[in-house]
């Protein structure tokens, strides 16, 4: 064990104000104390670590008698180097080193500011638990044992970023999770050689596929949905700094579950549930569909509607794709605008914006009517499935440039395509579009129709069929 250095640490240490430096005089000697003043409470060194010092006449080197009979403090350790007392100084712990002894130990003070556990604002719900994850991973952690009081519920803890140490925490339930898919993502997890961890995103791109708009690893904000992963046999990822929580494996079928659907009624539930999945298909494929009718086959429109058509697309001058392509990158434009001015004006901008640029391009002839009805119609549908959102952005604009081309046949092709690059997708070893096409490997009770809550209570995964995906 390597005595631990104070000139050491004041080196590497110094032009921070924040970090407080305490020398207590006993009769063996002096006991150094170095807190970082912002990430440590104050008041229980001073009451509970400096005053006990103070108050015992320390008589002997034994570091053990101090750490087992003097030091109130729940979770005190040994330090072995020098670099590891300067980690557990940034971490918000007190680092005591004695000047009469070769060991130096930590006692955990955090008393860092933390954000309240607050209602989710990208998840809302309409009946059901309202807490949110913070930025903290301690309160991340305590809300996802609250939620599954299970023995086996494990939480593996690694530092990840030689620049920014941040903790990562590796969450599964023993038994439940497949043992190949826990070894499969700590080691990737592990594996990551970035100098900084700022956020969920940074584990998430060595987890999921990279030549995709499909998102194959997910997050949330919500214990609950957390807590109901876990059950079900996947893995959690808790990354401290963020809200958000990683889940994994990802599968195309849980863009369309919602927390609603589990805790409402089971029709009402189910209704939503195949709401969203034709928003999908209508945010992805209505304004293709619309351009290939509307350019090369207008005789499969009714007559009576062509008709209409034909009179709201009178005097417009710019053809139908661009038009189609105007507007949507119209649209994009409010929502950006919505999403990044302050919520206060944000939400009336964007509607007042909708309004008045809907009506004034039709007003100047650079759009018709029907073409604002369907990238509106378009562009709300998406906004039922907003994790498929930039997928869908995407997607979009692809199967209409296929139609403006070919017509249905393109539009045919574009679709073909998008349903096979999905098929070809995986996430942590396991179909992407899971359960489709694979109901001989895997079982489910939960895809587009919820049965009963205790016939979906159970594992989704046949582990013995797992063995043969990573």
């Amino acid at each position: 064990m390597e005595k631990v250095n104070i000139e050491y640490i004041k080196e590497k240490l110094k032009n921070s104000y924040d970090v407080k430096y305490r020398e207590i005089k006993c009769e063996m000697g002096i006991i150094f104390g170095v807190f970082i003043d912002d990430l440590c409470d104050s008041k229980f060194i001073s009451e509970y670590i400096f005053n006990p010092l103070i108050q015992h006449d320390i008589t002997n080197v034994d570091i053990e008698y101090i750490k087992k009979e003097i030091l109130p403090a729940n979770n005190i350790g040994d330090i072995n180097t020098n670099d590891e007392a300067i980690s557990h100084i940034l971490s918000g712990d007190l680092v005591l080193i004695f000047s009469f002894a070769n060991k130096s130990i930590f006692c955990e003070a955090k008393g860092y500011v933390r954000r309240s556990v607050g209602i989710p604002v990208t998840e809302n719900v309409i009946k059901g638990p309202r807490e949110g994850f913070t930025e903290a991973f301690v309160d991340n952690v305590s809300l996802i044992r609250r939620k599954i009081k299970n023995l086996n519920l494990k939480f593996e803890s690694m530092t990840l970023g030689s620049k920014s140490n941040t903790v990562v925490v590796l969450c599964y339930i023993e038994g439940v999770a497949p043992k190949k898919l826990v070894d499969y993502i700590r080691k990737k997890v592990s594996n990551i050689k970035l100098e900084f961890i700022l956020d969920t995103n940074y584990i998430e791109e060595a987890l999921k596929n990279k030549n995709t708009t499909f998102d194959t690893i997910g997050s949330t904000e919500k214990p609950d949905v957390v807590a109901s992963k876990l059950l079900e046999g996947k893995i959690a990822i808790v990354v401290d700094g963020t809200p958000f929580v990683i889940t994994a494996p990802y599968f195309f079928i849980d863009n369309f579950q919602s927390p609603d659907d589990y805790y409402s009624n089971k029709y009402f539930g189910n209704l939503s549930r195949i709401t969203r999945v034709i928003s999908f298909f209508a945010a992805c494929l209505l304004s293709g569909v619309y351009l290939a009718l509307a350019t090369y086959h207008f005789s499969l429109i009714p007559s009576v509607l062509a008709i209409r058509f034909a009179v709201s697309r009178a005097g417009v001058p710019l053809p139908t794709v661009l038009e189609l392509l105007l507007m949507t990158f119209f649209f994009q434009l409010l929502r950006e605008a919505g999403i990044r001015l302050p919520q206060s004006i944000g939400q009336a901008m964007s509607i007042v914006g909708a309004l008045i640029l809907g009506d004034a391009v039709v007003g100047v002839g650079i759009a018709s009517q029907s073409t604002v009805v369907i990238v509106a119609l378009s562009s709300i549908s998406s906004f039922l499935v907003p994790k498929l959102y930039g997928a869908l952005s995407i997607w979009n604009i692809v199967i209409i440039m296929f139609s403006a081309v070919l017509g249905l046949p393109g539009f045919y092709i574009g679709f073909f395509i998008l349903i096979a690059h999905m098929s070809g997708l995986e996430s942590c070893g396991y179909p992407y579009l899971f359960p489709f096409g694979t109901l001989e490997s895997f079982k489910s009770k939960d895809i587009l129709y919820r049965k009963d809550l205790n016939n979906i209570s159970n594992n989704i995964f046949d582990k013995d069929n797992y063995n043969e995906k990573i």
